[in-house]
């Protein structure tokens, strides 16, 4: 479980968020007051959200857009929606976005967004109209310039559409840079569906190099199969690895000679879960974390590897799909025990990357072709993983606090470089 506070009730989310943080930043040389300004976030906005269902009866949803930070341009992050939503979660959310931009060095800060509601039982029109009331409740702090929202959990390319057309009628005018994760007929960008799971892949390509693993036949377990899961288990079949186990919400399966993803994926669409795959078995979500295999992907939600289960970790590398899939104990625990992690602002920096390059074909109304976009992920995310490495190895530090290091440093550069509004 998360560490405990003096009273026994379990670190937040923020929390958590905070911790790692303050650890990265006590190796820098930063003055405390310089340290507030970076770690708060500068906006926090709650709505109410009320809506007509399609029985008739009107329900009152709550909707989150937190602005951690505009230092290094817009602020940018995603929008989820899940009962499970709140305001804590969404500020950790929105300060992981700040470092992951910095880390990569594109010119965004960051922000999150979300609404508390479960869409799997709610109606295509009932989502749209959700999407377009919280759109209109947050107009005066998004856009182009200001904040530009894209798709996180159980959210797509058709969420951003909706939000994009009510941002633009508005503002009386087409505004396709309002958002990003849009689909192609509306200003998207090729390459942008893939984006995340190639970054993870390429991520954990680059650390089973720097581990001397060959990662053709490396064995991989992927805890999570929504977009991020299943096109990460895709690229990385394709490039030779062996997916040895695969999860959803729903359970998980295993096949030792390896999963066929293609025809997983193709399962998936036709039946909504991975449960009952019949070439291969089925196992528990425990046995897939605890999987003896090179590489595990963690690519589902908040705090799964605890420190309860964290010394049951056998894999070798671990590529993190999610955001802040690893509490900060277990963190310890893992790094202990030798395991190289792939920190979340570096191992899912590819979707941030590739709607920033939306962001900037939208902007000049010119569109790249997917190759193009998948060599320029390529070139940031390579970069940045060797950035963090000599970070980590300067200082000694893993590639966590390395990553963490670097991106605080970033902003407090640019922070001081244009000094304080008062």
């Amino acid at each position: 479980m998360a560490k405990l506070k003096s009273n026994d009730i379990p670190l937040s989310v923020f929390e958590n968020a905070m911790q790692q943080f303050d650890e990265a930043a006590s190796k820098l040389n930063i003055d405390a007051d310089m340290l507030e300004v970076l770690k708060h976030p500068r906006k926090s906005l709650i709505v109410k959200l009320p809506i007509r269902r399609d029985n008739g009866k009107i329900e009152v949803f709550t909707g989150y857009r937190v602005q951690h930070s505009i230092n290094r341009g817009p602020a940018k992050g995603g929008v989820r929606y899940h009962p499970k939503v709140n305001l804590d979660e969404v500020m950790a959310l929105a300060a992981w976005m700040t470092w992951k931009c910095a880390v990569v060095g594109i010119p965004f800060g960051g922000a999150k967004g979300g609404i508390a509601c479960d869409p799997t039982t709610m109606s295509q029109r009932e989502l749209e109209y959700l999407t377009r009331r919280y759109t209109s409740e947050i107009m005066d702090i998004i856009g182009p310039e200001r904040d530009v929202p894209a798709p996180d959990v159980n959210t797509n390319p058709q969420t951003m559409a909706w939000m994009m057309d009510t941002f633009s009628m508005h503002h009386r005018q087409t505004v396709t840079a309002a958002v990003t994760g849009k689909p192609i007929e509306i200003g998207g960008s090729r390459g942008r569906v893939e984006a995340t799971g190639r970054g993870v892949m390429i991520a954990a390509r680059e650390a089973a190099r720097h581990k001397d693993l060959p990662f053709e036949g490396a064995t991989v377990a992927v805890q999570g199969f929504g977009n991020v899961g299943s096109m990460a288990a895709k690229l990385m079949h394709r490039a030779g690895c062996k997916i040895v186990a695969v999860s959803d919400v729903f359970g998980a399966v295993y096949n030792e000679q390896g999963l066929y993803i293609p025809h997983l994926i193709d399962y998936v669409k036709e039946n909504g879960k991975i449960v009952g795959f019949p070439e291969a078995e089925a196992i528990s979500h425990e046995e897939l974390l605890s999987m003896d295999c090179d590489i595990l992907v963690p690519a589902a939600l908040e705090n799964v590897i605890r420190e309860d289960n964290a010394p049951s970790i056998r894999a070798k590398i671990i590529a993190e799909g999610a955001n802040g899939p690893i509490t900060p104990d277990a963190d310890k625990i893992l790094n202990k025990k030798g395991v190289f992690i792939v920190p979340d602002i570096l191992c899912n920096a590819g979707g941030v990357t590739v709607s920033y390059f939306e962001w900037v074909q939208d902007r000049m109304g010119y569109f790249w072709e997917e190759e193009e976009v998948n060599h320029r992920l390529e070139t940031v995310i390579v970069r940045a993983f060797n950035d963090v490495l000599k970070m980590a190895e300067e200082h000694t530090v893993s590639m966590r606090i390395a990553a963490f290091m670097l991106a605080i440093k970033r902003v407090m550069d640019v922070t001081m470089m244009r000094g304080f509004y008062s």
